[in-house]
């Protein structure tokens, strides 16, 4: 019986993207032990990303591009998928080469983890957002993959295990609106970091994400500005 078109496709863009990991593989698989973060990520991850580990990055999109952007500006190929409203320009302006970046479309749910496993086998970094149930086998599968390719596997949402590493942001403050006029000009932020082992004890970071400038920045490199509003999340 001949298979549906929509199957055949799925299989030709799976054989298209498993040919972009293959050019990508041989920069991609370099071996440091970490990749670099943004400077002012340091006192969150003062050790880096470490390959082979998991990220969890909680209901923040500017927060999980910011984690990226260090291992990409430092030389690093950069997969993204399931993120399809993903912004370039935001990307950009946080510090992703967007020449080493590679897009995969949401991915469907029957073919997420062979899609997630191939950008594995070859990139760098590889930020992913599910909106499928994963099962806790595949995780397991994945996270073997992972640990034997060298890659940092960046999870916008929810992942059947704990991560290595969680990062979150638990207040949040807007600026540059006064007195009913002005324009929105910088967040304020303060990101959590928690997790296993050398990130067991949380640490905490003040943070403009973005900055008045663009990008992210410690909080004392922000110019006068205005609070808009704050939201506070556990």
């Amino acid at each position: 019986m001949r298979r549906g078109a929509a199957a055949e496709s799925l299989d030709e863009s799976l054989a298209a993207l498993e040919e972009v990991a293959r050019r990508a593989r041989p920069v991609a698989l370099a071996r440091e032990q970490v990749l670099p973060v943004l400077e002012p990520l340091r006192t969150l991850l003062p050790e880096g990303l470490r390959r082979g580990s998991i990220v969890g990055v909680e209901a923040s999109t500017s927060l999980a591009l910011a984690l990226v952007a260090g291992p990409s500006a430092a030389g690093s190929w950069l997969a993204v998928a399931g993120m399809s409203s993903l912004g370039l320009a935001a990307a950009a302006e946080l510090g992703v080469d967007l020449e080493r970046l590679v897009v995969v479309a949401d991915p469907p749910a029957a073919r997420w983890p062979a899609v997630v496993a191939t950008l594995v086998d070859a990139f760098d970094v590889v930020l992913v957002r599910s909106g499928h149930h994963l099962r806790a086998g595949d995780a397991r599968r994945l996270t073997a993959r992972l640990r034997e390719r060298g890659a940092v596997l960046v999870v916008a949402g929810e992942w059947p295990d704990v991560p290595d590493v969680s990062l979150s942001v638990v207040r949040a403050t807007w600026h540059g609106i006064g007195d009913g006029h002005g324009h929105l000009r910088a967040r304020e932020v303060v990101v959590e970091a928690s997790g296993r082992r050398g990130a067991a004890r949380p640490r905490r970071a003040p943070l403009w994400l973005p900055a008045a400038g663009g990008g992210v920045a410690p909080v004392d490199r922000l110019a006068d500005v205005h609070a808009f509003r704050e939201h506070r999340t556990a």
